[in-house]
């Protein structure tokens, strides 16, 4: 991972918000949230909370009494998640670092994180930070993206900008997002960090979107991948966003459009 990965700047919130939560990420927060449910916690903490997909499930799907506290690194990514949100009076809102919560130990009896370790620069310490905080029989659940492979746009949209910058070709997507998908290896990590008991299941869904159009433009202008375009500076980023969704439009058709998407579900204690 490279610092330009956590560069959700500019109008990337918005467009993420917008564009990517509903397209991929929704329904995996939906899935969080019932899985934290079931464990009937009164505190929970959120970590690396963007704009906020799982803050509105867990705000949704918890009974009233449960407190939720919401964080992120990113102040611009957390305002936006906050504007949804902003007058639940049982949410907490802080900056923090993944790294160093600011937070008690045994304060939470779970420990939410949406697709947010792939971009922690230590995970090993990550995952140190939300044992510490996590109460006696709490658990941290969190998910990644599989590998690209099984996430069909995100594929697409990967291979179309190889083929426009063939001498420097992007790599964000594969670094980062879908670069920690091993079993084995998010295992091991865990264990590190003083977990003992991991479970990892594999999750699929549908992504679905009115146009390519969608796809192109969520992946392309809504991620840190547009800081990669537009370095490039071999074609701007609205020729570039076009390309993409010419690319999805040949293999997914130019109507509505949908793919694969897939994750694995880790939860630790």
């Amino acid at each position: 991972m490279t610092a330009s990965d956590k560069a959700f700047t500019g109008s990337i919130p918005q467009i993420y918000d917008e564009l990517l939560v509903p397209l991929i990420f929704t329904p995996y927060a939906q899935d969080l949230a019932a899985r934290i449910d079931r464990r009937q916690p009164r505190d929970v903490l959120e970590t690396a909370a963007g704009t906020g997909a799982v803050t509105r499930a867990l705000h949704a799907g918890l009974p009233p009494e449960v407190r939720i506290t919401a964080t992120d690194l990113n102040e611009p990514m957390l305002m936006r998640a906050k504007s949804h949100l902003g007058d639940a009076a049982r949410i907490g809102w802080q900056q923090a670092d993944a790294l160093a919560l600011p937070f008690a130990d045994a304060s939470f009896d779970a420990v939410a994180c949406q697709f947010g370790v792939m971009f922690f620069p230590d995970r090993i310490k990550g995952y140190a930070e939300a044992r510490r905080v996590l109460r006696p029989g709490g658990r941290f659940i969190f998910n990644v993206w599989d590998r690209i492979e099984d996430n069909e746009f995100a594929h697409v949209v990967h291979e179309a900008l190889q083929q426009i910058f063939p001498n420097d070709p992007p790599q964000f997507f594969t670094r980062t997002p879908h670069g920690y998908y091993d079993p084995e290896r998010i295992t091991a990590d865990l264990n590190e960090a003083g977990f003992t008991d991991v479970e990892i299941g594999t999750v699929t869904h549908r992504s679905r979107a009115a146009s390519p159009q969608h796809p192109a433009t969520a992946y392309c202008q809504g991620t840190p991948m547009r800081g990669e375009i537009e370095a490039r500076g071999t074609l701007d980023l609205a020729a570039a966003t076009q390309v993409v969704a010419d690319a999805l439009e040949r293999r997914f058709g130019s109507g509505p459009v949908e793919g694969r998407i897939q994750a694995l579900v880790i939860s630790a204690a």
